[in-house]
């Protein structure tokens, strides 16, 4: 049988075999200092480098992001990325500003007012591709896509996705063991393929909570879709940033913020 990536097959004690998720921690390194260390599914390691750079604001365009590297080693892996001049020197700068240690989810963060960052404020005009004038309707197919779209989950029933809807299709889906990790490399792939992420919707498999609110924000993403129901964090930081939230309600898949539908 043949595995997607990220899957792997091990021997059971009765004899049988099963097909579990790979996960492995992942160091991504920026000019030869680690970030960040992710525990992680072992695939699509240059959408998560470039992903993870701009979902945590280390820089603001994939040309900041000049050459990378995976590098492998017998307990994990090392992404390593080297970035503009100028990039470099605002990545410096803020190292030398932390103090706390970086981990998943709101990672070199040390205060609380950093956990409540700034976002960027997308534009209604930005939506072109996306309308949500029956937001039930458009979260059931994009879901709908996003789960026809998993390999490795099909494969391992244990992993996360994150797919961008628009245009009435499913363009890309990223698959991992992590949530956080699912999005970074979706956002990756996103600005390598240079789509403009303000013109449709990301759509998540797991929660929404804010951590992945302020991820999708910080692409400029037009709207995120998941299954199951908000944190009330981030229907705020949502409706902050002019992002349509469209998740689990009291009836089924609710916007959750109000918007104004492009011209």
């Amino acid at each position: 049988m043949s595995l997607p990536p990220g899957a792997v097959e091990i021997a059971l004690p009765s004899g049988g075999a099963a097909v579990l998720a790979e996960e492995v921690p992942v160091a991504l390194v920026f000019e030869g200092v680690t970030q960040a260390v992710m525990m992680a599914t072992p695939a699509d390691l240059d959408d998560f480098l470039l992903g993870f750079a701009l979902t945590e604001g280390l820089i603001t365009d994939a040309a900041d992001l000049q050459r990378h590297e995976v590098v492998e080693h017998p307990r994990g892996l090392e992404v390593r990325g080297w970035l503009s001049a100028p990039a470099a020197e605002r990545f410096r700068a803020r190292r030398r500003a932390m103090a706390g240690p970086v981990g998943c989810g709101l990672c070199g963060i040390e205060s609380l007012e950093e956990a409540l960052r700034p976002l960027p404020t997308v534009a209604p005009a930005g939506r072109s591709g996306l309308s949500l004038q029956a937001p039930a309707a458009v979260a059931e197919a994009a879901l709908a896509a996003l789960r026809a779209a998993q390999p490795l989950q099909d494969a391992v029933r244990a992993s996360h996705a994150a797919g961008f809807w628009a245009d009435g299709q499913l363009i890309y889906a990223r698959e991992d063991v992590g949530r956080h990790n699912a999005l970074d490399k979706l956002a990756g792939a996103l600005a390598f393929g240079a789509m403009d992420p303000a013109q449709g919707a990301i759509v998540m498999t797991s929660r929404l909570s804010v951590d992945l609110v302020q991820k999708a924000a910080m692409i400029g993403a037009g709207a995120l879709i998941a299954p199951s129901a908000p944190t009330a964090l981030a229907v705020s930081e949502a409706q902050s940033a002019g992002l349509a939230l469209i998740a689990r309600g009291p009836d089924g898949p609710t916007l959750f913020t109000r918007f104004e539908e492009p011209a």
